[in-house]
């Protein structure tokens, strides 16, 4: 059953809006299929410092207005930017919800870049790798991204290199919207107990004169995965780890059972096999956990975990062998349906979120075309099968594919 409605602007932009009640809440924002993946050599963190400069001036205000606007009345505004997606939300009681979509408008597509505030900006961007750099368990999740990817732009980090953001100008800014913005990859999503022709009203009244807008951009796909392993030595007192490979991309049929999978091995529940083997048994974690990333046209699967310098093989191999019983034991038919379960569960309680629902809803209108209802998710996940998961295990995590990565401290 569809529960949520979407047009789509003579711009080409579209809007979905799903309408719950109970909530005297909306959530909404501007999802745009750009990421730091469209980056050029030398652009490299222009995506992120974007999403930083559309609250520091617009044709209308200045950058205090822009904080203000939505702080003042009891609301949030934020963006963040990933390897394929820029997004600039916001939260409001529902009377103020004009404010935010025009607001929305406003800092998206009328930012104007003020030389002053770039360079303001410029410091707090550099800073901001500062604190990456000091903190390992982040620190080892970017450089495991080039591991993995290489030289790709998937491998290249988020916020780009200090000699980039040192060379930002204004014109850069511009030509980096010319050249990836596409008002046709663009989609408002809007969560709140508010009716669609209002919806429709206030979308005509703010989106429809955005100017249609094709870029000219060129996204490079990702085929050459090579295994690879790196020990790196760096002045922290405990030791990082990560193992992983590449994985399905979004579009394909094992995405779902991929991520339940994921979620057996090293999901969010204190009764994953990662966090019961190294944590639980042995002690030789504080937390563990495996990720599925999707991408357009590949993915990750990667595990983190921190442990003692002396832990760190025993570590490694106990995760070796969890991957293993999946390569080689299919799950039993109580195993299966506790799995299938207990997904189910954090499925539902995610959508619970309605900012996170918000947010889902236009990456999965950009991504797949389409949303997915709770309903259907839960009939696809009831029909996977033991001899699928195994499959799958035997396809995706190889122990000759997986590459590694570690931390260690200098003494």
């Amino acid at each position: 059953m569809v529960d949520y409605n979407i047009f789509t602007l003579p711009n080409g932009i579209r809007v979905v809006h799903k309408e719950v009640q109970n909530t005297k809440i909306v959530h909404c924002g501007f999802i745009l299929d750009i990421g730091s993946r469209d980056e050029l050599e030398e652009q490299l963190g222009i995506a992120h410092f974007w999403e930083h400069m559309a609250f520091k001036g617009t044709t209308k205000r200045k950058a205090y207005h822009i904080l203000n606007k939505l702080d003042a009345v009891g609301g949030e505004l934020n963006a963040y930017t990933t390897k394929e997606k820029i997004c600039f939300y916001a939260s409001v009681l529902d009377r103020h919800m004009e404010s935010a979509f025009e607001l929305l408008q406003d800092i998206t597509f009328d930012s104007i870049f003020p030389e002053k505030q770039i360079e303001n900006e410029r410091g707090v961007i550099l800073e901001e790798m500062s604190l990456y750099h000091d903190s390992p368990e982040d620190a080892i999740q970017d450089e495991f991204d080039r591991v993995i990817f290489g030289n790709h732009p998937l491998g290249q980090n988020i916020l780009g290199t200090s000699e980039s953001v040192k060379s930002f100008q204004r014109d850069d800014f511009k030509e980096f919207l010319r050249t990836n913005l596409n008002t046709e990859r663009v989609v408002f999503s809007c969560v709140g107990n508010i009716p669609l022709k209002k919806i429709e009203k206030l979308a005509e009244k703010y989106f429809a004169q955005i100017p249609h807008h094709v870029g000219e951009r060129f996204r490079l796909a990702f085929d050459k995965y090579t295994p690879n392993s790196e020990t790196i030595f760096r002045n922290i007192t405990q030791a990082h780890c990560a193992i992983g490979t590449t994985a399905y991309e979004l579009s394909h049929a094992n995405r779902l059972p991929f991520f339940m999978l994921m979620n057996v091995l090293g999901g969010p529940g204190m009764n994953s096999r990662l966090n019961l083997a190294l944590r639980e048994k042995y002690g030789f974690v504080y937390s563990i956990d495996a990720g599925y990333h999707p991408f357009s046209d590949t993915g990750l699967f990667s595990i983190f975990f921190g442990t003692e310098k002396t832990q760190v093989e025993r570590g490694r191999k106990l995760v070796l062998k969890e991957l293993q019983k999946l390569r080689e034991v299919p799950l039993g038919t109580l195993q299966l349906h506790m799995a299938k379960e207990q997904i189910i569960g954090q499925l539902a309680m995610a959508e619970e979120n309605n900012t996170s629902l918000m947010l889902m809803m236009g990456k999965s209108i950009l991504d797949m075309e389409r949303i997915d209802g709770l309903e259907s998710i839960f009939n696809r996940i009831r029909k996977i099968t033991s001899n699928e998961l195994l499959e799958i295990a035997n396809d995706r995590l190889n122990e000759s594919q997986l590459s590694h990565l570690t931390f260690l401290p200098e003494n």
